[in-house]
C-alpha cells in the first residue's frame, strides 16, 4: 500500500506529483492498463514469452 505524508511546506500537488512517481515506480499504472480490457490466455502467453525472449 502507498502512502504519502506530507513534508514541511508541501503544497497539494507536489503530493500528487510524489504519490504518481511512487505509483509508476510500483508498477501499479501498467497492471491498472493491462487489467481494463479483457486478454486471452493466448495472448498472455505470448506476451510473457515475448517478454523473456522466447519468440
Amino acid at each position: 500500500m502507498i502512502k504519502v505524508k506530507a513534508r514541511g511546506g508541501e503544497s497539494i500537488q507536489q503530493m500528487m506529483k510524489r504519490f504518481k512517481k511512487m505509483c509508476e515506480k510500483e508498477g501499479l499504472i501498467k497492471d491498472i492498463k493491462r487489467q481494463s480490457y479483457y486478454e486471452k490466455p493466448s495472448e498472455k502467453k505470448r506476451r510473457r514469452g515475448r517478454k523473456s525472449g522466447l519468440f
